[in-house]
């Protein structure tokens, strides 16, 4: 496969129905369905239950053979995309985590990404889940990708550990609160210009459990502006990234090149 310096994203910026799992993977279905073209499509955090459907965690988990995840590949074949699969609840032997998965164009998995910081306010996600134990890269032919999931972007020190394992392209997953939407904005612009890499975040829309999710998906360049972004309602948003801008910006302002710590 050939580097693409010229990367065309998606966004899918779901409103999760709280009226089943089924129908938001058709739901899902058809949303990546008007994707096409897209070479890299992001999906929000837990959008197949809803993030605050703390009854249905155990009982719609799956594993990486689920409903859900054979959907993604399935997609991700015939649109010839990644396809980062938005978390699901992931069974694991009994044990119960907040699970991310990037798909190749082929329909394999490249790697999972296990939620490491569970939301504990107002929030059962800490007491039902087990949380990850480390970051995790995935390196392609055309970029290195750092995993996260919602939560996660409060703690810099995660995005620190996936820059030192050659992160370019931060991929966010996320069902975040409309109340603390400024504090969304400022993290996902911080988190990029701090390292200097793309952050392509996507966020739930809609109401889950009487909870108002903040959608605002966004994608933000390494020099910390915001390339493109959604507003509070379903949507798909999309921009074309240049690839090339991360070692640009690296290069005539070197701030990774100069931290110590």
């Amino acid at each position: 496969m050939l580097f693409i310096a010229i990367m065309n994203i998606a966004l899918l910026q779901f409103a999760s129905r709280d009226r089943g799992k089924a129908e938001n993977i058709a739901h899902a279905e058809h949303l990546l369905d008007t994707a096409r073209g897209a070479d890299l499509i992001v999906l929000p955090e837990l959008w197949n239950i809803g993030f605050y459907s703390f009854d249905w965690y155990y009982a719609e988990s799956e594993t990486s053979t689920g409903p859900t995840l054979a959907m993604i590949a399935r997609k991700a074949r015939e649109l010839n995309a990644h396809i980062l699969s938005g978390s699901i609840v992931e069974n694991d032997g009994g044990n119960y985590y907040n699970t991310n998965f990037l798909i190749a164009p082929d329909g394999a998995l490249l790697g999972k990404y296990r939620k490491i910081h569970l939301f504990s306010y107002k929030s059962e996600e800490k007491k039902l889940l087990t949380p990850g134990t480390h970051p995790v890269t995935i390196k392609t032919s055309d970029c290195t990708y750092g995993l996260s999931t919602c939560y996660d972007l409060r703690f810099p020190e995660l995005y620190r550990a996936e820059l030192a394992q050659g992160t370019e392209v931060f991929l966010i997953s996320a069902a975040w609160g409309y109340e603390r939407l400024a504090q969304w904005t400022i993290f996902n612009r911080a988190r990029a210009l701090e390292n200097q890499a793309f952050v392509i975040a996507a966020g739930c829309a809609g109401v889950s459990r009487g909870h108002k999710l903040a959608g605002t998906s966004m994608i933000v360049d390494p020099n910390g502006t915001i390339v493109a972004q959604g507003g509070e309602s379903e949507e798909i948003v999309t921009a074309d990234i240049d690839l090339t801008l991360v070692q640009k910006a690296r290069r005539e302002f070197p701030t990774t090149a100069d931290r110590v710590l």
